[in-house]
């Protein structure tokens, strides 16, 4: 079955959000912002005024690192935004979302269910994943201009609150609902029904890995 495909504002009505499906396809439309830990770090540790009117300019959160410059001029250049593993940021999420009314996490690989109703549930939010690796280029399409970066001097280009202005920017993949329901735990539930037929009548290895086990539904993360 085809996924849908859907366009939605970066700054999301509540009816949007509730129509969302694990396993759509959207394209935003409008404002977005980067934030990762250092953003998170100086607005909710260091009390920094965020600079930016949130969530009326945009509710949309992307964990990225941008592929972008400061001339000399002032002028911004940004030809890609690369996102990075979202699960890095997990601790600062509830009170960030709290404080911003961010509705929209994006980021690389997503969370556990566990982190999606603890976490976004209760602040009525969604996340995207970015579709598979290496799409840098592709959703740089999508950007129109660089409104705004704020906090480049102390924190870096890549860690900086980069404000993008976007047009049909993906394609993103609705990773969590309404629920807190987690579209890759669904479909490794779904991989991991007809696992063992595909190692059946194969041997133990002799010679195992750090971490390494006969059951194939494990994983090791360290």
């Amino acid at each position: 079955m085809k996924p849908r495909q859907l366009s939605l504002s970066t700054t999301p009505s509540a009816e949007d959000l509730e129509e969302l499906r694990l396993g759509d396809i959207v394209y935003l439309d409008g404002l977005l912002y980067t934030a990762r830990e250092g953003v998170y770090m100086r607005a909710l540790q260091d009390k920094a005024n965020i600079p930016l009117e949130l969530p009326s300019k945009s509710a949309t959160n992307f964990h990225c690192s941008p592929a972008a410059r400061i001339n000399p001029d002032g002028t911004f250049e940004m030809g890609a935004v690369t996102a990075t593993a979202s699960f890095r940021f997990a601790k600062w999420l509830p009170e960030w979302m709290a404080k911003t009314g961010a509705k929209l996490i994006i980021g690389k690989g997503g969370m556990t269910s566990k982190d999606y109703k603890e976490y976004f549930v209760p602040n009525g939010a969604i996340y995207l994943s970015t579709v598979g690796y290496g799409t840098g280029a592709l959703l740089g399409r999508g950007i129109k201009n660089v409104e705004a970066v704020h906090w480049h001097e102390e924190l870096g280009l890549a860690q900086a609150m980069w404000v993008i202005n976007c047009n049909k920017m993906g394609p993103f993949i609705v990773a969590s609902d309404k629920h807190g329901d987690c579209l890759f735990e669904r479909e490794n539930a779904k991989i991991a029904e007809n696992i063992d037929s595909v190692y059946e009548g194969t041997k133990p290895a002799v010679l195992k890995r750090y971490g390494e086990t006969d059951d194939r539904s494990d994983e090791l993360i360290g």
